[in-house]
C-alpha cells in the first residue's frame, strides 16, 4: 500500500509540475496513471465525475483517482500531490515580490500592467458577448455598464453585481 501511495503522490507532483491543469494534466495523467493505478474504465469515470462537479476539475481528479487506488489516505496524498507545486511556486513569487516591493521600477510595471489587463478583460467580454450569440449588441453592453456604475459609483458588492447580471440574463436573454 506504502508504494501506492507514493506513487500517487509522485505521479501528481509530476502532473501539476509539468501541466496547467486542464485537459494537458488529463492526458499526462492518462499516460501516467492508466493500467499502473487505475484501469481506463476508472480513469473515464475519474474525468467525467471531475468535470461536472463544482471546483477545480484537476484537484477533484486527484482525489479521485487517489481515492479509488488508495481510500481516504490515497484521497489526501493525490490531493497533496496536485496542491503542493503551485503552492509552492506561489510562496516563492510572493517572497520574491515581497522583496522587491520598495523598488520603483516594480510600481512602474504595475501601472504599466493594469492598462494591459483592462484592455485583455475588455477584449475577453467582447469576445464571450460575440460568442454567446446575442443578436442584438447593445443589450449586453447596457447590462455592463450598469453593472459598471452599480459597482463603481453605487459601490455594490462585485459578487452582488455578477449574481443580479445574471438573474437578469436569465429573464432578458431568453
Amino acid at each position: 500500500m506504502r508504494d501506492k501511495l507514493w506513487a500517487l503522490f509522485l505521479t501528481f507532483l509530476k502532473i501539476n509540475l509539468l501541466t496547467s491543469s486542464g485537459p494537458a494534466s488529463a492526458g499526462l495523467l492518462y499516460s501516467e496513471a492508466v493500467e499502473k493505478l487505475l484501469t481506463r474504465e476508472e480513469f473515464i469515470e475519474a474525468v467525467g465525475y471531475s468535470s461536472v462537479l463544482p471546483g477545480s476539475d484537476a484537484l477533484q481528479l486527484a482525489m479521485f483517482v487517489g481515492y479509488r487506488v488508495g481510500g481516504i489516505p490515497g484521497a489526501l496524498i493525490a490531493c497533496l500531490g496536485a496542491v503542493l507545486p503551485p503552492t509552492v511556486i506561489m510562496l516563492v513569487a510572493a517572497a520574491i515580490l515581497t522583496r522587491l516591493r520598495g523598488e520603483a521600477w516594480i510600481g512602474s510595471f504595475v501601472k504599466g500592467l493594469a492598462p494591459a489587463l483592462a484592455a485583455l478583460l475588455l477584449i475577453t467580454a467582447y469576445n464571450l458577448v460575440a460568442e454567446s450569440g446575442a443578436t442584438q449588441l447593445w443589450s449586453p453592453l447596457l447590462l455592463g455598464a450598469i453593472s459598471l456604475l452599480a459597482i463603481v459609483v453605487l459601490k455594490v458588492p462585485p459578487t452582488l453585481v455578477v449574481l443580479a447580471a445574471g438573474l437578469v440574463g436569465i429573464v432578458w436573454f431568453r
